[in-house]
């Protein structure tokens, strides 16, 4: 893949960069910034070289039937600006005059931000002559793309995709660094290779985990996923959630590690409350003794010690899932546990990425260091479909 080096001089171009500025909002406020934070050193790289930058994203998902206030990009451009320490003209459409002419307006070394890309309904759409057309659109406001949205780079969409075809491209640096990352987590990892599974649903992540069970060496699991694996070896689990009908393939994945000696670090004891609520009362019991009438919501003190442990001689590490409600104090401690586990880790040598999502929320959230990981990655879905170890068509499409 090309790297924005070999593109030559871009003084005076106009560079289509796609970003992905999908960021959590409270309102019109931002509650977590790191995805806009990680795109600028690409972004400043651009400017730096006198290029005229236009920036294409989504946020949230719209009904792409054309534009919705509450998911504008104006609080990502005023973001960015702040950040960049210059203006980041917006752009009240994709494509259209306003486009056009905010693009026409920029100077060398200036930055504009095109409206939501997905208030196009053509950006998703899985008729390619419908992706390709907008793609055209987008490829007439520029002379070159560059590829810097990791979080989407799984997606075969008009602005990740199709574009690639029309211009000039290279890798922005935020995606080659993603890549060399996972790379080094999957192709020939430092060994003891142990891998951190949570999140909600087994369900998401079952092509991971039959990848990972002839690669890793222990898969650590928490997460209302867990619930399923304690349901698979006998264990009532009261209210928590359950996918009964993935009890079986859960019961296959555990017969395979044994055969294959990959080690599956289950929970011996969970947090409990009767209500998924910041203010239910907090119970430690026994994986064999959930009440009936209880939720889990994290991984107990006993297997936060246990997960820890399992994680000290490692040196490789991948996170991706959070051990419980980590939203709430009380169901913090696991994914405290976890990310503080991982940090003592790398401290002593071993590589590790945090893959992206609620993970690397998590890590914000509740304060950690993002020095003290390896690599914060900025895509969940992404970087989980290479860890399934699927072909990406947003990377797979600049390679020439």
């Amino acid at each position: 893949m090309k790297t924005i080096a070999d593109l030559g001089d871009l003084r005076g171009k106009r560079v289509l960069v796609r970003a992905d500025f999908n960021v959590p909002l409270d309102g019109t406020t931002i509650t977590d910034d790191g995805r806009i934070r990680a795109a600028l050193p690409t972004i400043t790289t651009l400017l730096d070289g006198g290029a005229r930058v236009v920036l294409t994203a989504h946020l949230g998902r719209p009904a792409g039937e054309g534009f919705e206030e509450k998911y504008s990009l104006a609080p990502v451009a005023a973001r960015l600006g702040e950040l960049l320490d210059q203006p980041v003209a917006l752009a009240e459409d994709l494509v259209g005059e306003s486009a056009k002419a905010t693009v026409a307006a920029l100077d060398d070394g200036q930055v504009a931000l095109l409206e939501n890309v997905r208030f196009d309904k053509r950006e998703t759409s899985k008729d390619a002559a419908e992706r390709e057309s907008l793609a055209a659109e987008l490829a007439a406001l520029a002379d070159v793309f560059v590829s810097d949205g990791f979080g989407v780079v799984h997606r075969k969409q008009a602005s990740v995709y199709d574009v690639a075809d029309n211009l000039p491209h290279a890798v922005g640096g935020l995606v080659r660094r993603e890549i060399e990352a996972l790379r080094r987590a999957t192709e020939d990892p430092a060994r003891p290779y142990a891998v951190v599974l949570g999140g909600a649903k087994v369900s998401d992540k079952l092509g991971v985990i039959e990848n990972l069970l002839s690669k890793a060496d222990r898969l650590l699991i928490g997460g209302g996923m867990v619930f399923t694996f304690l349901a698979a070896q006998g264990h009532a689990v009261g209210k928590s959630l359950l996918e009964a009908d993935q009890i079986d393939a859960v019961k296959g994945y555990l017969a395979t590690a044994a055969e294959r000696g990959v080690q599956i670090v289950l929970p011996t004891d969970v947090v409990v409350a009767p209500e998924f609520t910041a203010e239910s009362p907090a119970t430690v019991v026994g994986v064999d003794a959930i009440p009936d009438d209880e939720i889990g919501l994290d991984i107990g003190p006993e297997s936060q010690q246990a997960f820890a442990a399992a994680l000290s001689d490692a040196r490789t590490i991948v996170w991706n899932g959070p051990m419980g409600v980590f939203e709430f104090d009380a169901f913090a401690g696991g994914t405290r546990a976890v990310a503080q586990g991982i940090i003592d880790a790398t401290s002593a040598g071993a590589f590790s990425i945090v893959g992206g999502g609620d993970s690397a929320a998590a890590v914000r959230v509740l304060g950690f260091d993002e020095a003290g990981f390896s690599h914060i990655s900025t895509g969940g879905g992404a970087s989980l479909e290479f860890l399934e170890g699927k072909d990406l068509p947003g990377i797979s499409v600049l390679e020439d």
